[in-house]
């Protein structure tokens, strides 16, 4: 882990924090996504772990700049102290040139996995059965952001070390975009996953794009923070 990966981060956190019209809320999204307790985040800072949770829930008024050094220095360190990995995660996607607003999450697995535990994951319903039943890796894109602002090369770096992975497209309606984008990009995922969006609301000809390019199709309603967390214990 480089020390720019780290410092990359570290402003993108805390502009975040700054910015959002909710510190707290925007607070707690990057400590849960980094699974570190308020008691750990507060334990690293040397204050009461009900300070942590009085800045969350707005008890306390917004954080001022130094105090946003502080959590974000302190939410980095707990990370590095467990061997860096969701700096490191993050840091592929910052140097893929990706907004997060596009990438949700982009990670590679230690093993190869059945697609079954993307499934499980993502608690998806499978529309077809591709050619291949395994994955290495998954990118979670929202899929208006990445239609309109990507280029076909740019789309290709989604697909992170391996294209063996499952592509989960979220804020999808009926899945024509989706579906449409793959027709033009080779090769193709072993799996797209719609998300946002039950098999019955499926745009009809979804199934049958995808068994002409022969990657498994599924959609899933699972609220997203939930399938962002089940998807990082695959990692």
């Amino acid at each position: 882990m480089t020390s720019s990966t780290r410092e990359d981060l570290a402003h993108r956190i805390a502009g975040e924090i700054t910015l959002s019209e909710d510190p707290g809320a925007t607070l707690r999204k990057w400590r849960t996504d980094f699974e570190v307790s308020q008691t750990d985040l507060a334990d690293r800072m040397d204050v009461s772990s009900s300070v942590i949770s009085d800045y969350e829930s707005g008890r306390r008024s917004s954080p001022g700049i130094g105090i946003v050094r502080r959590l974000v220095t302190a939410l980095l360190d707990v990370d590095e102290a467990r061997g860096g990995s969701r700096i490191r995660q993050y840091g592929r996607v910052l140097s893929a040139g990706f907004e997060n607003d596009i990438v949700y999450d982009l990670r590679e697995y230690s093993t190869a996995l059945p697609i079954e535990d993307l499934y499980e994951a993502l608690d998806a319903t499978e529309i077809v059965r591709g050619n291949r039943d395994y994955v290495n890796g998954h990118t979670v894109i929202n899929s208006i952001q990445t239609i309109t602002r990507l280029s076909n090369e740019e789309f290709y770096r989604l697909y992170g070390q391996s294209t063996d992975r499952g592509l989960v497209f979220t804020d999808v309606t009926r899945g024509e975009g989706p579906l449409v984008a793959m027709r033009v990009v080779a090769p193709t995922p072993n799996a797209v996953i719609l998300h946002g969006i039950d098999a019955d609301e499926l745009w009809e000809h979804a199934g049958a794009l995808a068994q002409v390019d022969g990657f498994s199709l599924a959609t899933s309603t699972r609220d997203l923070d939930d399938a962002l967390e089940a998807l990082r214990e695959l990692a």
